[in-house]
């Protein structure tokens, strides 16, 4: 009998460590695609873990966050459109309050140094901070939501596995949602598997024709094969009066950043219309049409937009069609439907 209860005594811690609650939480190695500039997220400070990364998806789809219990972030930012607010003019929020400006897609956020179209923040693990709190986004409230996932059996144990200490707070739950984020990577397009020279990259003439003309007069912003150079610039867009959005100027308090914006990333961009930063271009011609004959001589324009005071980039109808064609091929329909990123 003795023996039998001995050996129970040194069984029973065992399985006590095999519990939900000691979950050894596993290292996501983070892998930067061959054809991709160095990080600009530093993973030191937040390492992502399978557990983390749980968390934070699990957080970016709860609209309970949000005073009225049904806009998460995933309210704004759809999957299957790069994460953007696929078909608004501009995000839609709690009691279906209107902003001013179009939601920027959620895609390989980790290679990107400032955040908003106005970079308002340049880390990721704080941005979450700017819809959250807003009024007219989430209008959510950090001691409101503290208090609901310490109520909330899953959101305990899944802090508890994320995180040493377990400890439900802001910190915790904005590094969960900067592990998500970070590791929304879109890089199997056709155009990076013709550039890492993989099955599946093999474009067509109009696509490479595309591609040749979008490096001689697009990349100058649209840099490196993320497809932006993380800048702010003016693209000459005519100012609505009735918001006279200042951009940048915003957040700098600079005159030379009035009516700046950040340059978007192009990928996916077959699927996030509409365009620009208050989605005032429904298709991929429409942008086009703006850069060869559109383009205001607004205060702070670009320079690449005014040659000796002719302004905009010239470009035929052909051309245009073949940047067209080009673009479509920065389509990841392997991130768009990653079972991984998605609600369900």
């Amino acid at each position: 009998m003795k023996t039998k209860y001995y050996l129970l005594f040194l069984i029973f811690p065992l399985l006590i460590s095999c519990s939900n609650d000691d979950y050894q939480n596993v290292p996501i190695d983070f892998k930067v695609p061959s054809n991709f500039p160095a990080l600009a997220y530093d993973f030191t400070n937040n390492p992502p873990t399978e557990k983390g990364f749980e968390l934070g998806k699990k957080l970016f789809y709860d609209g309970r966050l949000a005073s009225d219990g049904i806009v998460s972030c995933g309210f704004c930012h759809i999957q299957e459109n790069a994460f953007t607010h696929h078909g608004h003019t501009v995000s839609h929020g709690v009691n279906n309050a209107a902003g001013t400006r179009n939601s920027p897609p959620i895609q390989n956020m980790a290679f990107q140094t400032a955040y908003m179209w106005d970079g308002a923040t340049t880390h990721l693990d704080l941005q979450p901070i700017i819809p959250f709190t807003s009024p007219i986004e989430m209008n959510g409230n950090f001691s409101n939501a503290i208090a609901m996932m310490k109520n909330d059996a899953e959101y305990k144990k899944l802090f508890k596995q994320a995180f040493d200490g377990g400890e439900i707070n802001s910190e915790n739950m904005l590094k969960a949602l900067g592990q998500f984020m970070a590791l929304l990577v879109s890089s199997n397009s056709k155009f990076d598997k013709y550039r890492r020279n993989e099955s599946g990259g093999t474009m067509t003439a109009d696509e490479l024709d595309g591609y040749a003309i979008f490096n001689q007069k697009c990349a100058s912003c649209h840099a490196t094969d993320l497809f932006t150079d993380n800048s702010f610039r003016n693209n000459g867009l005519a100012i609505n009066p009735q918001v006279n959005d200042i951009g940048r100027f915003r957040v700098t308090q600079l005159e030379s950043d009035k009516y700046k914006f950040k340059v978007p990333s192009l990928r996916n961009i077959e699927k996030t219309a509409p365009y620009m930063h208050d989605g005032r271009f429904y298709t991929l011609e429409a942008v086009l049409d703006h850069y060869s004959s559109g383009v205001v001589n607004t205060q702070n324009l670009d320079e690449s937009l005014n040659n000796n005071g002719t302004l905009g980039i010239p470009l035929t109808q052909t051309e245009k069609a073949k940047i067209i064609a080009f673009l479509k091929t920065l389509t990841d329909n392997e991130f768009l439907t990653n079972p991984k990123f998605a609600e369900y």
